[in-house]
């Protein structure tokens, strides 16, 4: 896998450093709240399974799949389609999204919403990547990893084709294992 990498953007050592800085912002901010960590699959699990561990405060976790991408696609397609649910009742809970990349905000501005309106206490949003230049909403996370460049990105979760989310760090993919 590493030979298809053209160059890592974040390295392991440096998502260890963060997820850690973030773990511990999010656990004095929900101090004494109800925290429901909602993570966004396939791309958020390994980011979910290492931000609850480094969040020292009581909490919850679900789990949705939402998309806006479609089989081995790199582009979004705007069409937000939610495959499963929460089974979390959010009534008076803060539910704080996990994500993988902010990218258009397409997903995300369909979704916060519709969260809003099942009662939480508060909806925000958390994410290891985002991509600021390829917005097209007025989505902005909490909570930021890190900016990236607008190139696509595998790794710590993220993939093409389903293949890379293994990878212990952010990286670009070459160009020619996606292109036509």
């Amino acid at each position: 896998m590493d030979q298809d990498i053209d160059h890592i953007l974040v390295s392991e050592q440096e998502l260890k450093a963060k997820v850690a800085e973030l773990g511990a912002t999010i656990s004095r901010d929900y101090a004494g709240k109800q925290l429901l960590l909602v993570s966004i699959l396939k791309g958020s699990v390994v980011f979910m399974a290492d931000l609850m561990r480094a969040v020292t405060i009581p909490c919850a976790i679900d789990f949705m799949v939402v998309s806006s991408y479609g089989g081995s696609n790199t582009m979004s397609t705007g069409l937000v389609k939610i495959i499963k649910d929460l089974d979390a009742d959010l009534s008076g809970k803060d539910v704080l999204i996990v994500e993988d990349i902010l990218d258009t905000g397409i997903t995300l501005s369909h979704l916060m919403p519709m969260l809003k309106m099942r009662n939480p206490n508060s909806v925000r949003l958390c994410t290891i990547l985002s991509k600021p230049t390829r917005r097209q909403t007025e989505i902005e996370p909490d909570y930021l990893g890190f900016e990236v460049p607008d190139e696509f990105v595998v790794g710590y979760g993220l993939d093409y084709d389903e293949k890379y989310r293994n990878l212990p760090y952010v990286g670009v993919l070459k160009s020619q294992v996606y292109a036509d």
